[in-house]
């Protein structure tokens, strides 16, 4: 079967989401085209020889973005069958389904498309779920060159060129205005280390000199990381590498925080959210304003950059409080590490 992937938007990264499914596809047997929207256009003689179309999902941002190339492909070539897959696709099944999607799938989708496209499974068969597969080293052929992408720049004024990549997928915590808890509800899923060095080595052999790990939380499970920090290193010890960690985790596994100094992690981020106790409660975030201060020290002390989020705007966001956050952030001396677009995030 012909089978066109598409993704719209991947926060500057080449997607994996796009890279992994293509691996299972095309070991079936399928002929398979991936297409980064960021950067690739859509020709209409790929949409017209296509069987299968599926659309990667990952974010609110991607999600709107396919909308219209929903409409273009259905008026191109109204016989194909049209799928959505990721994160936030079975969050708006009902959206997805009034535009023309008939198959739609969780984050976890790589056996269900290849069912699909092998006509083993029709869209009634599929409901979003989040099965345990056996993760293979994805495909990333076909895909822009890396250095297409949004590149890292560093403070001497020379560049990275970033290479991204999953150890887990999901999150075993259920913060209330996240949107991995409604599809994974407290479950993650661990990348063997052979496949997350496999597609590490890859993408270092095509030229990446920093890896972003894409897991909501690095540090999920604290061993898999360990394994995964060590082998990086100790394969590739000139490439930089980032990682997404809760301020919950960062405390609970400080004695890890110098090893991920030592293994050439250049910053970390965290969704810190808010300094208001009350708002943090209320999201069930897992950490205080003092346990922000705290974890800013200890990384300080590791000799990390830390990185934080925030919802800066919520429902029970002040004007005393807003005022606050700026001053907790000033006093830790943060600011530069603050995305300007931080400032501004509403719930």
């Amino acid at each position: 079967m012909r089978v066109v992937l598409l993704s719209t938007y991947d926060l500057g990264r080449q997607p994996f989401g796009l890279a992994s499914p293509a691996a299972w596809l095309r070991r079936a047997g399928h002929d398979v085209t991936a297409i980064d929207l960021s950067r690739d256009r859509l020709h209409d003689d790929v949409v017209r020889a296509a069987d299968l179309v599926a659309c990667y999902l990952p974010m609110h941002t991607a999600t709107r973005l396919a909308l219209p190339v929903i409409d273009t492909v259905r008026l191109i070539n109204p016989q194909a069958r049209i799928a959505a897959y990721g994160l936030y696709a079975p969050l708006n099944a009902t959206l997805l389904r009034d535009r023309g999607v008939s198959i739609v799938l969780g984050p976890e989708a790589e056996h269900a498309l290849v069912e699909v496209a092998s006509a083993t499974a029709n869209a009634v068969d599929l409901q979003p779920s989040v099965p345990r597969l056996t993760f293979i080293q994805p495909d990333r052929a076909g895909l822009p060159e890396l250095d297409r992408y949004a590149s890292l720049q560093m403070p001497d004024g020379t560049t990275k060129i970033v290479g991204a990549t999953d150890a887990t997928r999901g999150c075993k915590h259920r913060c209330r205005h996240c949107p991995i808890v409604p599809v994974y509800d407290g479950q993650f899923r661990v990348v063997p280390v052979d496949v997350v060095m496999a597609d590490v080595r890859a993408q270092v052999q095509l030229g990446a000199t920093h890896i972003a790990f894409g897991d909501p939380d690095f540090f999920n499970g604290p061993a898999h990381a360990r394994k995964i920090v060590e082998a990086l290193h100790r394969e590739c010890p000139s490439v930089t590498y980032d990682a997404i960690i809760k301020v919950e985790h960062l405390l609970a596994h400080r004695d890890l925080l110098p090893l991920l100094a030592d293994t050439a992690c250049l910053f970390v981020t965290s969704a810190v959210e808010s300094v208001d106790d009350t708002v943090l409660a209320k999201l069930e975030k897992g950490h205080t304003r003092a346990d922000f201060i705290t974890a800013a020290g200890l990384c300080r002390a590791a000799g990390l950059t830390l990185v934080p989020t925030f919802v800066a705007f919520t429902p029970w966001t002040t004007i005393p409080a807003y005022a606050d956050m700026l001053r907790v952030v000033s006093d830790l001396g943060l600011v530069s590490h603050v995305a300007p677009v931080q400032w501004g995030i509403r719930l």
